[in-house]
């Protein structure tokens, strides 16, 4: 069976996913092309060799909808004959575009393939893909007559179960913060020129280079003054438990973004002259409770520890999604990992979650963080709305 490598990985800086924000000018067919050209032009690859481009969005409405990734293709001059293809796995979208496009070159449809992500939250925040909608139906309100929740409902659920106080929510939070604002990204994150906001045109010296979702002064003692964000009295009945913990400096912020990696057999790369960076290891994608939605984070990393036969002492370094507080410190109680291992350059609550571009941006990441630290094995795990999560576990050359 054919290798899978990673050759390289590159993201957007992120941008507050809110009017005015640094890439909210953008259309995010422009900006997701704006990452494929540049993932291709600094590894001085002929795109014409690609086999496949593989994208994840969320909200694929508007300007997100008809097949983004390849209107991205297209808009970034790559050859007619590249085709493009957009799933939805929720939060986990470009999680899993990576492991269909790896699992692909194992085995063997694939030589060269890009997987990638996108979303701008500033136009199509959450929720915007129903338009006002059912997305349910019948059948499965039938299922669920209680009703199904928002995925702000499900951290508070998780952090009652967990007994996650608001200030572990917070300290967390603080601590994302604070290793975001002190990594290095500067091997991963692709410059992007920017628009000027009043006129619309290119400005000639102006990039974004810098997280603008990271915020340096945020403290435990500065977070305690958020308001709760999801508090609702309806709610309350139902889930007695709930004491209303999560706040918006707890949680992932709205953000856009964009990322890609470009993902080869062993072989092909060796014949491009090619140095890959890491090996995919192993693969693992569940369904979990679609009510308490965020928790299957948990079974996800049993089955892909299983499946490898990886001891979680052998990992090196952990990417647990931070769309909330909540779902990675609950990961922690089951797993006791060295907490200096998980999310150890902060994670999405300072990184910002731009949904469909989040998954191959903890993989960017994550391979950023074990090239720095010397580290070997990595561990990515997501969760997704509706109740999945997707796990993937690689290995650094």
């Amino acid at each position: 069976m054919p290798t899978a490598v990673i050759i390289d990985a590159v993201r957007t800086a992120s941008g507050r996913g809110k009017p005015g924000g640094a890439l909210s000018p953008f259309h995010p067919v422009d900006l997701l092309a704006t990452v494929l050209r540049g993932l291709v032009q600094r590894n001085d690859l002929d795109p014409a060799l690609i086999d496949d481009v593989i994208g994840g969005c969320l909200a694929q409405v508007g300007e997100q909808a008809v097949n983004i990734t390849r209107n991205a293709v297209l808009a970034a001059g790559f050859p007619e004959t590249v085709p493009g293809t957009t799933i939805d796995r929720q939060c986990g979208s470009s999680q899993q575009a990576a492991t269909f496009a790896a699992q692909g070159v194992m085995a063997g449809a694939y030589d060269v393939v890009i997987a990638c992500g996108v979303e701008l939250m500033s136009k199509y925040p959450i929720g915007a893909a129903t338009l006002g909608q059912d997305p349910f139906g019948r059948m499965l309100a039938a299922r669920y007559p209680a009703g199904l929740v928002g995925q702000g409902i499900s951290a508070e659920l998780i952090a009652s179960r967990y007994d996650l106080d608001r200030a572990t929510l917070d300290a967390y939070a603080a601590r994302s913060h604070r290793l975001a604002a002190a990594a290095d990204f500067d091997r991963e994150i692709l410059p992007v020129r920017l628009y000027d906001t009043a006129t619309g045109v290119t400005a000639t010296a102006a990039w974004h280079t810098t997280d603008e979702t990271i915020r340096p002064g945020s403290t435990p003692e500065s977070l305690a003054q958020l308001a709760p964000a999801f508090e609702d009295d309806t709610v309350g009945e139902r889930f007695p438990g709930i004491d209303w913990r999560i706040t918006a400096g707890n949680s992932s912020p709205l953000t856009d973004g964009a990322s890609a990696v470009l993902i080869m057999s062993e072989e092909k790369a060796a014949l491009l002259g090619l140095t890959p960076r890491a090996r995919f290891r192993n693969f693992a994608v569940v369904g979990s409770d679609p009510i308490e939605m965020l928790t299957g984070v948990i079974p996800a990393t049993r089955r892909i520890l299983e499946r490898s036969g990886v001891s979680i002492t052998d990992i090196d370094t952990f990417e647990i999604n931070e769309a909330f507080a909540s779902v990675p410190l609950a990961w922690q109680q089951h797993f006791h990992t060295d907490p200096d291992r998980l999310n150890p350059l902060g994670g999405a609550i300072a990184l910002g979650h731009a949904l469909g571009s989040s998954g191959t941006r903890l993989l960017t990441t994550m391979l950023t963080r074990l090239e720095q630290s010397g580290g070997r094995i990595g561990l990515q795990v997501m969760c997704e709305g509706a109740g999945m999560a997707n796990a993937t576990l690689i290995e650094r050359f």
